[in-house]
């Protein structure tokens, strides 16, 4: 099947990372340039928004996560003109009636068949699986290959692969399981367009795989949210200490850096942009298996040119 935009590649949201000048340059190749809205001010968003569709006009994604109330920040993003919508963390009929009532192609992104089905049933026009390999938070469970074989046989709309992708050889696995596109989201975190701290840079472009674990002690300001990240001196520390859990963890409360003006404790599961300052390599350093194969900085368009490419 084919997804309704023009190059088979979604820059994935990775978070404040996002920057408007990321989403336009990929938007620019064809491919699919999405904003992560989910923790910006409505009149923020409004602006950032009108920036973006002025670049690009309609042909770009907003992403919002339904762990938290995003109805008012759905109204600006549909006001905005976005043609996409992208939801995760929940699959609400409402909301996705509303976004395709108001014109937008509803993405919905799942971590497993059952919420696949249930998301294309209440109106999703593409599912984006989610495999255990993501950086970031992570809904899927299933090995990524895996997951696309198991869902597609059950729908019959286009799946986006998301999870350990930044080389030919797993988009190539992705789509002979089934694929019709890619979302990457690790690969984006090198783009010259992306908001990353040096250091958090550094640490992705040496880091490989078995340098990520899966947790969720990077829990402040979301709760009960696996997450992918490079392992740092806060994971060894908690685990050296027996992986203890809420305030007896070492160091909980602990302000440990400072990013746009408000403290960022430890466990924090705030990620390092450039506008942070304090011990960096002790916040949450999101990355997915795909690290491995992220080695230099590169232009965003020049990165989903060379994702595109990889398609048999």
């Amino acid at each position: 099947m084919r997804v309704p935009w023009r190059v088979p590649v979604v820059q994935a949201p990775v978070g404040p990372a996002t920057t408007p000048e990321l989403v336009t340059a990929v938007s620019r190749t064809g491919g699919l340039g999405t904003l992560a809205a989910s923790w910006i001010e409505p009149d923020t968003l409004q602006l950032l928004l009108r920036g973006i569709y002025g670049a690009v006009g309609a042909e770009f994604c907003v992403n919002l996560v339904l762990a938290f109330d995003q109805r008012d920040r759905l109204e600006v993003v549909l006001d905005g003109g976005a043609r996409f919508v992208s939801f995760s963390w929940g699959v609400d009929s409402e909301l996705i009636g509303l976004a395709r009532d108001r014109g937008a192609v509803v993405l919905v992104q799942v971590g497993n068949v059952g919420e696949a089905v249930d998301a294309a049933q209440r109106g999703a026009s593409v599912v984006i699986a989610q495999g255990v390999e993501a950086g970031g938070h992570v809904q899927g469970t299933t090995p990524l290959v895996e997951l696309i074989r198991e869902m597609r046989s059950e729908l019959e709309v286009p799946i986006v692969a998301a999870g350990g992708i930044a080389d030919s050889a797993s988009v190539r696995a992705a789509v002979a399981a089934g694929a019709d596109a890619v979302a990457c989201g690790t690969a984006f975190l090198a783009a010259s367009e992306a908001d990353v701290h040096p250091a958090y840079l550094d640490l992705l472009l040496t880091a490989v795989a078995a340098d990520t674990v899966l947790t969720t002690i990077f829990d402040v300001g979301w709760p009960n949210a696996p997450h992918r990240v490079i392992r740092n001196k806060t994971y060894a520390g908690w685990v050296a200490a027996g992986e203890p859990e809420g305030d007896n963890r070492p160091g909980n409360g602990d302000v440990i850096a400072t990013r746009d003006a408000i403290p960022v404790m430890r466990y924090s599961d705030a990620q390092p942009t450039n506008s942070t300052t304090g011990d960096i390599e002790a916040m949450a350093l999101y990355a997915g298996t795909s690290v491995s194969h992220v080695r230099q900085i590169a232009g965003a368009a020049e990165l989903t040119n060379a994702i595109a490419h990889a398609f048999p």
